[in-house]
């Protein structure tokens, strides 16, 4: 299944880049951050991450179509 992934915060810094296509047999949000914090060395937990799907907020057990797009969002800090 071909995805689109996008990077925003700390996960576009250590990713290098603010998004990619990518090919992966992965079925589920949690299954596809797994995934990538292994290829790629993110250093944050799954459980401080929100995901969307498609533009819309989406749960990690929640299955994944081919040409979706996916952004895992980290924590924002602000003052």
């Amino acid at each position: 299944m071909k995805l689109t992934i996008e990077y925003y915060a700390v996960l576009k810094e250590q990713r290098g880049c603010s998004s990619e296509f990518l090919e992966t047999s992965a079925s589920t949000p949690a299954e596809l951050y797994d995934e990538l914090k292994a290829r790629h060395g993110l250093s944050l937990d799954r459980s401080t991450l929100k995901v969307a799907v498609n533009e819309e907020f989406a749960e990690w057990d929640q299955p994944l179509k081919d040409g979706d797009t996916a952004v895992f969002i980290p924590p924002v800090a602000g003052g």
